[in-house]
């Protein structure tokens, strides 16, 4: 079967676990040369780099923190330097913090963060990125199903970063359509990943909001990112894409 990502460098954004290596799995699949970054998970990172060599691509891990502008600028040129273009940027690193609005004692410093990680971050290697790329170039973000329905208490901040890379997509796809980048959101529902383990009480619960019936799986998710990775999706851009299994049905 031709592998149709041949020829083709890809960078994904926490790509050490969860979503992030799924993806890097999916698009090492399709034939795509694949960099990773992470923070702290260097084993992992690394780990996958071999699993990804295995599948015939080329791979590497880089640390970089996401919520420091200046070391995803960095990631991005380092990326492009290493093998000598960019073509696909999956903007898949974010965290999530929870508090309601009214609670005095929210860690406003872990909000900034947040904001820095999920937005200023994904911005900035937006901006980089198109330095490099060429026609036919692919970028995808990751957002939330919280961006479309916010279903319980606490989110409003974590939902405000989901929201505005939406927006800011959409602007884009304007900007970049002319040069034939495309530019996307997938917005996951309720994964299976690190992120939901907190969740295992009450998830008989939510799966009952879902039309599937269960959470999904990360290479689900992984698959529609793939999609708009490749030569299938050259005329979509600014959508936003909800990978929910129904839940916002």
């Amino acid at each position: 079967m031709a592998r149709k990502l041949a020829g083709k460098v890809a960078l994904v954004t926490g790509g050490s676990r969860g979503i992030g290596a799924a993806t890097a799995r999916a698009l090492a699949e399709d034939g795509a040369d694949v960099a990773i970054s992470y923070v702290a998970a260097a084993d992992k990172a690394q780990a996958l780099v071999k699993e990804l060599e295995a599948l015939g691509v080329r791979a590497a891990a880089f640390k970089a923190d996401q919520g420091q502008a200046t070391e995803v600028t960095a990631l991005v040129q380092a990326v492009a330097q290493r093998f000598g273009r960019l073509d696909i940027l999956v903007n898949n690193a974010g965290i999530g913090v929870q508090g309601p609005v009214d609670n005095p004692g929210n860690d406003l410093a872990a909000f900034e963060r947040q904001h820095h990680v999920n937005v200023t971050g994904v911005i900035t290697a937006i901006r980089e990125a198109v330095k490099v790329m060429g026609e036919g170039g692919r970028i995808i973000t990751v957002g939330s199903g919280l961006a479309a329905r916010v279903g319980f208490a606490g989110m409003a901040d974590y939902t405000a970063t989901k929201s505005a890379v939406v927006g800011y997509t959409k602007g884009a796809a304007r900007d970049l359509g002319p040069r034939g980048i495309t530019i996307n959101v997938v917005q996951p529902g309720f994964t299976d990943t690190d992120m939901a383990v907190g969740l295992e009480p009450i998830k008989p619960a939510i799966n009952s909001t879902i039309a599937l019936g269960r959470f999904a799986r990360p290479e689900e998710i992984a698959a529609s990112i793939a999609f708009l990775a490749s030569p299938g999706a050259a005329y979509i851009t600014g959508a936003v894409i909800d990978v929910d299994g129904g839940l916002g049905a």
